[in-house]
């Protein structure tokens, strides 16, 4: 009868495939008999079915596989053979199938195209790969189109479709706007499946020129994006409600097939005012607990790892106020094949039967077809000891020409699988793998277990003998195990001997010995005791053992079940335990524990601590000083001392401490010599030449130290040479054309001997010159002068005395004096990153040229002017340092849309070289600040007139302001919100119709092309109706009237629901960080109730430590972070008091290594100040000559002069520049506040004329259809003028083309 088992895998590095395989053979894991028995080949490794490669680079179509002997490899590509030598592209790895082909040296991938099948053959069978399906994969350009405005009813719904290139992989698909911000999303804008953008209702914010469709390619890493779309939102009152309509999928109904194990996507986005809600539902079932999930804001339902009984009908029901619609989706699952049981590999010896099973499912079910060898089973060469039966191969009395390898292949329309299975049949003699002689110990009464591990084909019979002539082993006494293993239940001494194993099949016989020992037990024969032990006396616990003579026991105490407390009062003896001066904290559980190679044994016992009666109280003091000091042994390094010890005062003396003073030297100051335990009283001391010695001694118990003993005779050593040489030594140049050679001077007593000097030498180094020396008095200091500038010098310095010499110095470098750099560094260049921070660039400077230790590098950069209102002001220059040999740095807390300069020059230890030319750099637009003032005026019945100042930092070109203003009732509720947005070259408005004696709140901040910067806010009264004509109140649960005021295309209001000021959706949003080396500027930007205490919490980035709070002075929006770390990384975020814990989402960034300096400011210079006394002077003398003339009567034609003289830079432009037409100096703050001249206002259709820098994605490349790779390079080239001129007409601005922030969305 035919046995399987399971052979494990675990020695994967050794075990070949018999590890693997259900076998009639139970084969050992042997590395040496695996390696050597043949084996059918094995495919290890395949590339995947369907692989999609990359069109740049070489192609790599993996196959590995093993066997006995090697196998072979061949390729067939598209069902036929390919002769992988008549290509010269194509290559074969070494020692494996896997193809290489090149396609970097001039292959086209899309020759390669094609089904692929690797074999693995040698001697014994073929093994065959999966069809491997190579593909490029592409990423086509998006088609031109051309995409008219599409003009929608406020209300009505809206769909942007993408149609993005059909590409391989299909590409993922996002929308975004112009300044690649993505585009925001809700129940009412969402993407569907398909990548159009739905509008279940537009409103008019939805009005935008920039909806941009994006399709990126992951394997070509290339993004490309569609022309802009254009929606305009037109306003009809009032605005008309409508039931859900569903928008996709149409109709009621619809199916969807999914394959088992898949994601199953459903989608419903329906249309609908006010916005529809969507819900999802199993008719005649549940939704799948555990892999269900809503996305998409619920339009989306998923379910992942689905199964058949996830087939069925699921509905999608949207419903507003006004009512619902729905649809089914009837859901089937279908099947792929699966395996229900692959075939396994077979090991059979000749003459045995046995069987391959390849059974799998699906939907439909997969049919079943068999291969020998890799050729169909029904055309394959007859084998009569194989019967194919459907899903099952029987195989009936084996020969070893029967050896081959089987696939399966259980394919539906869905896939299929294919799996190798071989058949070996193996002829082989038997082999005994357990080591000849090994020897078992066991302890007596315990079972012992010998082992026989054998290999043979057919399998061997196993037969035991004892001893080399006894008879065959056989009774109750002995269990044979299937694995060749003697097992004798209960061993005994006389089981001990030698035992012989014998293996034995039709092909031969083989036999091995083992030996056996049997070992007495361990025993203690003399246990612990319980013990009662008054506190502070000695408790002992025996343990005595005895144990077999040959084996070494150890012996462990516990307490409690663990070690022993690390103290000198337990004392581990050979047979006992010792506690001495017993406390309370000893009570407990001691156990002996007795361990040996083979067995182990443990007994224990309690120890209880009770108290012990009362003794007389002890003084204790510090000890008495020791005395009847005596040297002795003098000799010319050591002495020894001996002293006799004062009283202890019941506290033992634990150690005594010797002083020395040096009486020749430092008389007067006692000095450390040495210190020895508190039993010895005598030392022998080691000592220095010429040293006036007396010695002293301290003794120390518990409680303190004692008074220092009488000074002990003097001894005067002879003089010797100095030991030692001066420490510290170092060479540095205080001027350019000198070494200045100092170091730390020896102390008297390391003199060694009177008339102590020093002998200084140096060489310079790497020149073959002799040393230069001289000897100095007792000084600390050498000054060598006419030495080139900054070169090394060898320098070493000895100690000699009357005597002689100390040892040979070691030598130490030094360099001479340093002068200041020759030349600039080279090649600078700056890259902005964003409105306020830029990184700049240079080359280093030659180390030659630095002339000192190079200690970094000074970037010097300072504003030259605001773009936005094109005035000069003060130069007032910032200095950021780098330290060492960098060659980039970061600038921060630059100003948004502004020119400056910066220039770098190098540092070394004498100061800065020169600088390199000035770089000139440009910042682009920002935010603005709020405007610098909001004035509302003559208050009517019905209107009120608003006045403001244009922002103190405009950070751009203003496009537009934007008002914001609702009623508040007395209860302090908020009526409507209405918005306004205003041309940017407007000061004033006056606002009609509104009610009589109302509060209104207004809100009113400027845009630029970036975005709205921050809002000032303000409140106003209507006066009181004088004429007592009734109009509608404003209360709580009240409305407005139905027309409050005329409205405007850009004015809209919400619907006249009231609700309390405290929860107006606060918010603090657009934290930003602006860090330096030890600080940190934060800013944010907050909606929500005025009067809002905030506070800024920070902590290191990835660190468990609570956060640090800092409370904010004011309601401002932002605030500087002190006494950071340098080139630390630090989370932050922003809160507010009293908003229920309300805080921003946290923001990282990092101090930078740099410390930024401010240059001493222009204005105080002496040139500065001599100039404009020069330019004021000038401006007097002119003055007086127009006097003149006036008062003579003619007239000065100034308005001529202009006109005909005018300076371009001040001019207005015209109208249709779409620029600011008017000349603002920075200096002045009353020229900030003055309103822009109508004639340089925007455009209506609020488009910007666009600057050089203004480049787009669609600038570039093939109109809309640049390329580009996501780490912002373009894959084109640039199609467009090398200088861009002004673009024409009312042509949209669009924004850089920043490609890593896009991607940052993905």
């Amino acid at each position: 009868m035919m046995k399987k088992k399971s052979i494990s895998a675990s020695k994967a590095s050794l075990v070949l495939f018999l590890c693997q395989m259900i076998s009639a053979l139970d084969v050992p894991l042997d590395s040496k008999l695996l390696e050597e028995l043949s084996q059918p080949p094995t495919i290890t490794q395949q590339s995947p079915k369907d692989y999609i490669v990359d069109p740049r680079e070489n192609i790599v179509i993996q196959c590995e596989a093993k066997g006995k002997p090697p196998p072979s490899f061949s390729w067939t590509r598209n069902g036929t053979h390919f002769d992988i030598d008549k290509d010269a592209q194509v290559t074969m790895k070494p020692n494996s199938g896997t193809l290489v082909i090149n396609i970097m040296n001039g292959g086209k991938a899309e020759a390669y195209e094609g089904v692929y099948q690797c074999t693995a053959r040698n001697e014994r069978g073929a093994a065959i790969s999966n069809n491997i399906v190579i593909r490029p994969s592409r990423s086509p350009l998006w088609t031109k189109e051309k995409l008219e405005p599409n003009h929608v009813r406020e209300g009505d719904s809206l769909v942007l479709h993408c149609r993005p290139p059909v590409g391989l992989p299909p590409p993922i698909i996002f929308w975004m706007d112009n300044a690649f911000q993505r585009l925001p999303q809700s129940e009412r804008v969402s993407q569907g499946l398909n990548g159009d953008l739905y509008f279940s209702n537009v409103q008019p914010e939805d009005t935008r020129e920039d909806y941009i469709c994006y399709a990126r390619f992951n394997h070509t890493q290339t993004i490309q994006q569609k022309q802009p779309i254009s929606v305009k939102v037109f306003s009809t009152k009032p605005v008309t409600e409508r039931q859900p309509i569903l928008l996709t999928p149409t109709g009621s109904t619809s199916t969807k097939v999914e394959l088992r194990g898949n994601v199953l996507l459903l989608e419903c986005i329906a249309a609908g005012l006010p916005t529809p809600v969507i819900r999802w539902i199993k008719e005649g079932g549940e939704l799948p607990v555990n892999r269900t999930f809503f996305e998409n804001f619920k339009k989306t339902l998923k379910i992942i790892d689905v199964s058949e009984a996830d087939s069925g009908n699921y509905k999608c029901i949207a419903r507003n106020m006004l009512g619902s619609v729905h649809h089914v989706i009837s859901v089937t699952v279908k099947a792929a094949p699966y395996w229900i049981t692959a075939p396994r590999n077979l090991v059979l010896s000749p003459g045995e039967d046995g069987t391959l099973i390849c059974r799998a499912n699906g939907n439909p079910k997969p049919n079943i077809s068999w291969f020998a060898n890799g050729v169909p089973i029904a055309i394959a060469p007859e084998d009569p000891s194989r019967k194919v039966d459907g899903d099952t191969i029987i195989f009936s009395h084996v020969q070893e020409r029967s050896s081959a390898v089987y696939q399966c292949n259980a394919s539906n329309e869905y896939g299929y699988l294919l799996s190798n299975a071989f058949v070996n049949v193996l002829a082989e003699p038997p082999r005994v793998l357990t080591p000849a002689n090994k020897l078992y110990q066991v302890i007596a009464d315990s079972p012992a277990l010998l082992d026989c591990a054998y290999f043979g084909s057919p399998k061997p019979e196993i037969e035991w003998f004892k001893g080399v002539k006894g008879s065959i082993l056989r009774g109750n006494e002995y269990v044979f195990h299937d694995n060749g293993t003697l097992e004798i239940p209960v061993a005994q001494k006389d089981s001990t001997g030698t035992y012989t194993c014998v293996a034995r099949n039709e092909l031969g016989k083989v036999q091995n010995e083992v030996r056996l020992e049997v070992k007495d037990p361990t025993m203690i024969i003399k246990q612990p005791e319980y013990k009662v032990i008054q506190r502070y006396g000695q408790v002992s616990f025996e343990c005595i053992i005895r144990h077999d003579s040959t084996l070494l026991p150890t012996v462990i105490w516990l307490k409690d079940n663990d070690e022993l407390p690390d103290d000198e009062r337990f004392l581990v003896g050979k047979d006992n335990l010792t506690i001495m001066n017993v406390t309370d904290k000893d009570d407990g559980t001691y156990t002996c524990i007795v361990n040996t190679t083979l067995d182990s044994v443990s007994a224990s016992a309690v120890l209880t601590v009770v108290a012990a009666p009362p003794t007389p109280a002890i003084i204790y003091a510090r000890p008495n000083p020791p005395f009847d000091l005596e040297l002795t042994g003098q000799l010319e390094r050591s002495v020894e001392l001996s002293w006799i010890p004062g009283d202890e005062n019941n506290s033992p003396i634990r150690h005594f401490v010797i002083e020395y003073e040096d009486g020749l030297h430092e008389p007067g100051v006692w000095h450390y010599q040495t210190e020895v335990p508190g039993t010895q009283t005598t030392v022998q001391l080691k000592l220095s030449p010429y040293v006036n010695y007396s010695f002293r001694v301290i003794a120390v118990n518990e409680i303190g130290r004692s008074q220092p003993s009488e000074p002990s005779e003097q001894y005067l050593t002879k003089s010797a040479n100095p030991d030692e040489n001066p420490s510290n030594v170092q060479g540095i140049g205080s001027e350019p054309d000198n070494l200045v050679i100092t170091w730390e001077s020896l102390k008297g007593f390391q003199s060694n001997g009177p008339g102590l000097q020093y002998k200084v030498s140096w060489r310079q180094k790497d020149v073959d010159d002799e040393w230069t020396s001289v000897i100095v008095a007792n000084v600390s200091k050498y000054i060598v002068s006419g030495t080139p500038t900054f070169v090394p010098y060898e320098i070493k310095v000895q100690a000699l005395n009357d005597l002689g010499y100390a040892p040979e110095p070691s030598e130490v470098i030094g360099h001479s004096g340093e002068d200041l750099p020759m030349v600039a560094p080279g090649n600078v260049q700056v890259h902005v990153i964003n409105s306020t921070l830029a990184k700049v660039h240079w080359d280093p400077v030659p180390l030659k040229t630095v002339r000192g230790h190079l200690q970094g590098y000074k970037v010097y950069y300072w504003k030259v002017q605001s773009l936005s209102r094109r005035s000069r002001r003060h130069i007032e220059k910032k200095i950021l340092t780098f330290r060492g040999n960098k060659t980039f740095g970061m600038l921060p807390g630059l100003e948004p849309y502004s020119s400056y300069k910066l220039n770098v020059r190098v540092v070394n230890g004498k100061g800065e070289g020169p600088a390199s030319p000035d770089k000139v750099f440009k910042t682009p637009e920002g935010v603005p600040s709020s405007p610098s003032f909001l004035k509302i005026t003559n208050p009517t019945l019905d209107s009120l007139t608003l006045e403001w100042g244009s922002p103190t930092h405009p950070n751009g070109v203003l496009t537009s302001y934007i008002l914001k203003f609702q009623p508040i009732n007395n209860t302090h509720e908020l009526g409507p919100l209405v918005e306004i947005r205003i041309p940017a070259n407007e000061s004033s408005l006056i606002l009609k119709n509104l009610n009589y004696s109302t509060r209104y709140k207004f809100y009113f901040n400027a845009q630029t092309s970036v975005g709205s910067g921050s809002q000032i806010t303000e409140e106003a009264v209507t006066i009181m109706d004088e004429a007592g004509i009734l109009r509608p109140a404003v209360g709580a649960g009240k409305g407005y009237s139905e027309i409050l005021f005329a409205t405007s295309p850009v004015m809209h209001t919400v619907r006249p629901t009231f609700y309390k000021v405290q929860p107006l959706y606060p918010r603090i949003r657009n934290v930003t960080t602006a860090a330096a080396e030890t600080y940190a500027n934060i800013s944010w930007e907050y909606e929500g109730p005025d009067h809002a205490n905030f506070y800024v919490e920070y902590g290191v980035a990835g660190s468990k430590e609570d956060w640090k709070k800092e409370i904010v002075n004011g309601s401002r929006s932002f605030f500087v972070l002190k006494g950071l770390t340098p080139g630390t990384a630090y989370k932050v975020r922003v809160g507010a008091e009293g908003l229920s814990g309300f805080r921003s989402s946290e923001d990282v960034f990092e101090t930078g290594p740099a410390m930024a300096s401010r240059q001493i400011d222009i204005a105080t210079q002496g040139w500065f100040i001599g100039l404009m006394c020069a330019v004021a002077l000038l401006i007097l003398i002119l003055l007086i000559v127009c006097f003149i003339r006036r008062n003579k009567g003619g007239k000065y034609p100034v308005k001529e002069k202009e006109d005909a003289h005018a300076d371009p830079e001040i001019q207005p432009m015209k109208e249709d520049d779409g620029t600011f037409g008017e000349y603002r100096s920075l200096e002045s703050d009353a020229e900030d506040h003055k309103p822009l001249k109508k004639g340089s206002r925007t455009p209506s259709d609020r488009t910007v004329k666009k600057e050089d820098s203004d480049d787009s994605l669609v600038d570039y490349g093939e109109g809309v259809n640049g390329q580009f790779n996501e780490d912002g390079s373009f894959i084109g080239q640039y199609s467009g003028k090398k200088e861009k001129e002004p673009a024409e007409g009312n042509e949209s601005s669009e924004a850089p083309s920043p490609v890593n922030a896009m991607n940052s969305f993905v």
